[in-house]
């Protein structure tokens, strides 16, 4: 359990974090030893799995730009956040559209002291303490209303944190509950751990667990499931770096998923929106 302060919650530097050890991947230096530890298991004994971590940014950087471009959408919720890194949904969404809102939500108390004071000077933007898998109580945070106008369309991001909610507390009804509550015209988009019924797949899945107690891979079909009643955007859900590769400048990947790695298969990606 996190600890609280005067300042707010405190850091565990004791337990690994899941936003950490993603940091430590993607070549960060918010994380500590413990997360460095964790991180070094699918460095030395998963070769190659970094690029899970890099093409999902990608995918999410592609995401966030097709929206704000190709749509009148200017406001974003982006659930299980994670630590701040170089081109995060209000920069790609800003630099496009400057009016842009953003809130981002997150249990991690390490995201919530880092982005507040990235943010503190953003008057668009707010980080709030909030747990995906309680979507009432983020919806309805006072700075979520603050900022955000249920009245008018939504872009809910759900980058890469699904797979980290197990199957009995109800991924998809999470993703129910703010296909209800977000107007027509809204925008889902989300990655996902893409089961690739190999010894890779089975591993990662291990170690996640044994760490965290949580990490779960599934099919294409069962992420599909996950966004049911919303219509999901070609091309589908396909591995990320096949998710819209060209848009927003992004390189050509003409192969197909034979040309993929076997990790780059491991991470899954699909836009959906929510008709009238």
């Amino acid at each position: 359990m996190t600890a609280m302060t005067d300042e707010g919650p405190s850091i565990d530097r004791t337990r690994p974090s899941i936003a950490r050890v993603y940091d430590y991947l993607l070549g960060g230096t918010d994380n500590y030893a413990v997360d460095r530890e964790v991180g070094d298991v699918f460095k030395r004994d998963l070769p190659g799995s970094v690029a899970i971590a890099f093409a999902n940014r990608a995918a999410l950087i592609r995401a966030v730009a097709e929206i704000v471009t190709t749509t009148g959408v200017r406001q974003f919720i982006d659930l299980g956040s994670g630590l701040p890194t170089a081109d995060n949904v209000h920069q790609i969404a800003q630099r496009h559209a400057p009016e842009s809102r953003v809130v981002y939500a997150d249990i991690d108390p390490q995201v919530l002291l880092h982005g507040r004071a990235l943010l503190e000077e953003n008057e668009r933007t707010r980080v709030v303490a909030g747990d995906v898998r309680d979507p009432e109580d983020v919806r309805t945070h006072p700075e979520t209303l603050e900022l955000i106008d249920f009245d008018r369309p939504v872009a809910v991001i759900l980058s890469a944190v699904l797979h980290h909610v197990n199957d009995e507390e109800d991924p998809a009804g999470i993703v129910r509950y703010w296909r209800d509550q977000v107007p027509p015209g809204s925008y889902f988009f989300l990655s996902h751990f893409r089961s690739g019924d190999n010894p890779e797949t089975t591993e990662a899945e291990r170690v996640l667990q044994q760490t965290f107690g949580r990490g779960r891979w599934r099919t294409e079909e069962e992420i599909e499931a996950l966004l049911d009643g919303l219509e999901i955007l070609d091309p589908g859900i396909v591995p990320a770096p096949l998710w819209r590769p060209e848009a927003a400048g992004g390189p050509r990947r003409s192969g197909g998923e034979k040309d993929l790695t076997v990790w780059e298969r491991l991470i899954a990606a699909g836009l959906a929106r929510k008709s009238g």
